[in-house]
């Protein structure tokens, strides 16, 4: 009977890129959570992730400033 995992596999593969991001951002001199923000968003921008690419969020903003000045504010959810 094979042995039960003490730890699941996600997280020794979390652990390790962490620790990449910790390593690469000490050579580069940059921060390890704007170098794993940076991937994330370059990860998304080839579709390798899900979620809005750089060109979308922005065009969402131009939208929701669109709205704003058009006087549509009552018309956000999230303002409900």
């Amino acid at each position: 009977m094979a042995a039960r995992r003490k730890y699941p596999i996600e997280l020794g593969d979390v652990a390790t890129r962490q620790c990449a991001y910790r390593r690469i951002g000490e050579q580069l001199g940059v921060h390890p959570e704007a170098l794993r923000t940076w991937v994330h968003r370059a990860e998304k921008d080839k579709g390798l992730r899900l979620g809005p690419t750089n060109s979308e969020e922005a065009r969402i903003k131009e939208l929701e400033q669109e709205i704003r000045e058009l006087g549509g504010g009552e018309l956000d959810p999230r303002r409900r």
